[in-house]
């Protein structure tokens, strides 16, 4: 008589050695790399791989969190623009990292620059609100597994109809799962179709809880995006419908959605009514804020972000730094 049950387990046996031979050879293919020293060729040669496979598990290991690389001695003009950045702005904290080509691999340098820095700040029982982006993915990929069980994560704006790998409820329940604490979720449209619907919603018991420990989070680690296709926001079609009006109104980019113009001001229009996200004066009040984000499309945004005083730590890659302190410093009013 067959037993289903044992049919189970053995359709699922070669399965697993499949996972276990997979990940045998991930681990050598990294091995070989970072610490063996050989070359992709080599590797390739070595293991009976080809030099494309060799390079994509690399770029994976990095990307999830895998391996991670830790340098000890400070790069003199990047620890300069950091000292610089603080002192114009009155930052607690900031982080420069080498500007890298490509744009995607720029963001995973800084996001895993700003995962050191949730790392230090981090502690359990904390509330840690978060963002989104492909920035902020690559921070918590970089976490590895920090046990925090009595710690909470909040999402700190509402999400998109359509997954991603860099939506807000994907971040912040990857964060969640990392530290082993609860998650939160600002379970809203990122943009609701008026103000009266945003605050009718936020009548809503479970809506208005989460904003409720949104506000009184520890840590928050944020993003921000421009208005060009660079922008996960700027690509939606919500967003896409008012182009022209943002372009007319000054706007250079958005922090937690809400749009804000050159001197950090939020601009007056309908989309910053409808938002469903903690504010950028909320923002303020956060005892540990971090602003994670760079590349030169990003400069002007990032210098508006911190001329309004929103966040008090930085993380940016050093030709965004540059550009940042090439721009006049103009007061908020």
């Amino acid at each position: 008589m067959n037993d289903p049950v044992a049919g189970t387990a053995m359709a699922e046996a070669p399965r697993a050695a499949k996972r276990s031979f997979g990940d045998e050879v991930a681990a050598r293919v990294v091995w070989y790399y970072y610490v063996g020293n050989l070359t992709q060729q080599e590797i390739g040669d070595r293991l009976g791989l080809t030099r494309l496979r060799v390079n994509k598990i690399i770029g994976q290991a990095r990307m999830d969190g895998s391996v991670r690389i830790e340098v000890r001695l400070p790069l003199a003009s990047c620890v300069a623009l950091e000292e610089e950045l603080a002192a114009r702005y009155g930052l607690a904290e900031v982080a420069v990292v080498p500007a890298v080509p490509g744009y995607e691999d720029q963001q995973r340098v800084i996001g895993e620059a700003a995962g050191a820095m949730l790392s230090r700040l981090m502690a359990d029982g904390q509330s840690i609100g978060i963002g989104w982006g492909r920035t902020l993915s690559a921070s918590v990929a970089s976490l590895g597994r920090r046990r925090l069980p009595a710690s909470r994560v909040v999402s700190l704006m509402g999400g998109l109809t359509r997954g991603s790998g860099t939506n807000t409820f994907e971040v912040a329940t990857r964060l969640a799962e990392a530290i082993g604490g609860e998650c939160h979720y600002l379970a809203a449209p990122i943009y609701c179709p008026s103000e009266h619907s945003r605050n009718d919603l936020l009548t809503h018991y479970g809506l208005a809880d989460v904003m409720r420990r949104a506000r009184a989070v520890d840590i928050a680690l944020v993003s921000c995006g421009d208005v060009s296709s660079h922008s996960l926001l700027a690509t939606t079609q919500t967003v896409r419908e008012y182009q022209h009006d943002l372009e007319a109104l000054g706007t250079v980019g958005d922090l937690l959605g809400t749009f804000l113009d050159a001197r950090g001001q939020p601009i007056p229009h309908r989309l910053n009514q409808c938002v469903m996200a903690l504010s950028p004066q909320e923002l303020k009040a956060v005892a540990h804020s971090i602003l994670a984000s760079g590349g030169l499309n990003k400069a002007p945004v990032v210098h508006a972000i911190l001329t309004g005083g929103y966040v008090n730590r930085l993380v940016t890659d050093e030709d965004c730094a540059r550009a940042i302190l090439a721009m006049p410093l103009e007061k908020a009013p």
